[in-house]
């Protein structure tokens, strides 16, 4: 009697991932089991649902590595590179979710009837006290010049989001997007003034 094929969680969320990439959340469970050849049974033996396959496939958990670094980076080096640091390391994070997002924001943009939305929460609002907590916390090492970290945070990750809308979601004919790095100097160029010491 023949063992029957074992199939890792890994194989089927890549199938999962591409048929979501092509379909969109409309695509359906049969398709993901016979692309990752697997009954449907099977499928829902792994993931109790199809919004958890969603999730698994689109990648979208929080894991943003560079919150952890950059507070590990707090009273050592230079206050400015160690931004600039993040905001290029945050740049990069969210160039290689892109296309995840977009596959998310295709059920639409309200969480009642997204529930991959309501899962996510507000990763914005988590870097950008992220960012605050790094601002304080410099400032009461005396690194810093005074000033109201919550506010500057909120106007950096402003900043940062409308980078990436304008330069890596909405680029139209053809146009090369501006250089990440260019734009992170630019904007520490701009803000640095009002934050050294």
């Amino acid at each position: 009697m023949a063992r029957p094929r074992t199939i890792t969680d890994e194989q089927i969320v890549e199938a999962a991932r591409e048929v979501f990439l092509e379909q969109g959340f409309a695509a359906t469970t049969a398709e993901i089991a016979r692309r990752a050849g697997i009954s449907e049974g099977t499928l829902f033996k792994r993931y109790a649902s199809k919004e958890d396959l969603f999730e698994a496939a689109v990648g979208l958990h929080d894991n943003a590595q560079w919150r952890v670094e950059l507070m590990e980076r707090l009273g050592h080096g230079e206050v400015r590179r160690n931004l600039e640091w993040a905001f290029m390391e945050f740049l990069k994070e969210a160039a290689a979710i892109i296309p995840n997002l977009m596959t998310v924001l295709s059920r639409g943009h309200d969480p009642e009837h997204n529930r991959i939305l309501e899962r996510l929460g507000n990763p914005v609002r988590r870097d950008a006290e992220t960012i605050a907590g790094y601002l304080r916390a410099e400032l009461n090492l005396g690194r810093m010049r005074p000033l109201d970290a919550e506010v500057t945070a909120l106007a950096i990750m402003g900043a940062l989001t409308t980078y990436i809308h304008q330069e890596l979601m909405m680029l139209q004919n053809g146009r090369e997007p501006m250089d990440a790095g260019r734009f992170v100097r630019g904007l520490l160029d701009l803000l640095w003034p009002g934050l050294a010491p």
